[in-house]
């Protein structure tokens, strides 16, 4: 049997860990926070941050040459025009971000944000060259009703039916709701079960769905992020609180690092 860790680089997929830091920081943390960063790199993943949109700027100059990358957290369903406090994804390609997350529980939560308005953000990332990271994830309650699979394929069929074989060009982000800041976290076979259920269903829609990375979100943390890359279809992380801390995001980098190298689940047979 292929190890774990095998089985990402056969299929081609270096590991990903993204740093969501959400409506938190400073001018001056920022630069401190990506000084830091850089210092303790590189790392064998891909890694990248996603700032809020003033720290653009910031974290670009930051970052520039350090081979790690940044993305916004959030952009527009629309082209350019009057739509007032909206950001719109040839803004941020200006900008050179790699990575805009679309979706998030708390988008969806707060702003009222439906399945198909998240697709069209997808769509529109992608035609500005810009790889969307696609959150997927269930509450608490839907869960407990044993809801899970349903909502997570219904949340990522309203992108695959805009985006067509092109899906193939995003991040599929798995969070449970209920594990988001909580300090709860799916345990590894738990996160490993709904992110099959997702690799199936994007297998259905393009044949290169196996080169997909699939991410877990959800109180990821220095302590349980080795084990979760340890899962064969976990193909790194979306980070919360732990991005805003240089050590804890390093510790997660790395053991994505280890996943990259080949060596986690070596022993494994």
């Amino acid at each position: 049997m292929v190890s774990s860790a095998n089985a990402h680089a056969a299929a081609g997929r270096r590991p990903l860990v993204v740093g969501n830091w959400k409506m938190n920081g400073t001018r001056v943390s920022c630069v401190e926070l990506l000084a830091g960063l850089r210092a303790a790199g590189p790392f064998d993943a891909e890694v990248s941050v996603c700032c809020p949109f003033p720290y653009l700027a910031d974290v670009a100059l930051s970052l520039q040459g350090s081979g790690i990358g940044w993305g916004a957290q959030d952009c527009s369903q629309h082209e350019p025009g009057a739509y007032t406090g909206e950001v719109a994804a040839v803004m941020l390609a200006e900008f050179g971000c790699r990575h805009v997350i679309v979706g998030h529980s708390e988008r969806r939560l707060h702003h009222a944000e439906s399945d198909t308005l998240v697709a069209d953000k997808a769509r529109l990332a992608l035609s500005h060259g810009l790889t969307p990271i696609v959150c997927v994830g269930e509450t608490r309650a839907e869960r407990d009703a044993g809801s899970t699979e349903l909502v997570v394929k219904r949340q990522l069929s309203a992108v695959i039916h805009t985006l067509g074989h092109c899906v193939s060009q995003i991040v599929v982000a798995y969070e449970p709701v209920w594990a988001i800041g909580t300090g709860l976290t799916a345990t590894p076979q738990q996160a490993q079960a709904v992110h099959a259920v997702l690799r199936a269903q994007l297998l259905a829609a393009s044949t290169r769905a196996g080169e997909m990375r699939l991410l877990y979100g959800g109180s990821v943390n220095a302590g349980n992020a080795q084990e979760l890359f340890a899962q064969p279809d976990i193909d790194g992380a979306l980070v919360g609180g732990a991005s805003l801390k240089v050590a804890d995001f390093s510790a997660i980098c790395r053991a994505a690092s280890h996943v990259a190298l080949g060596s986690i689940g070596k022993s494994r047979t």
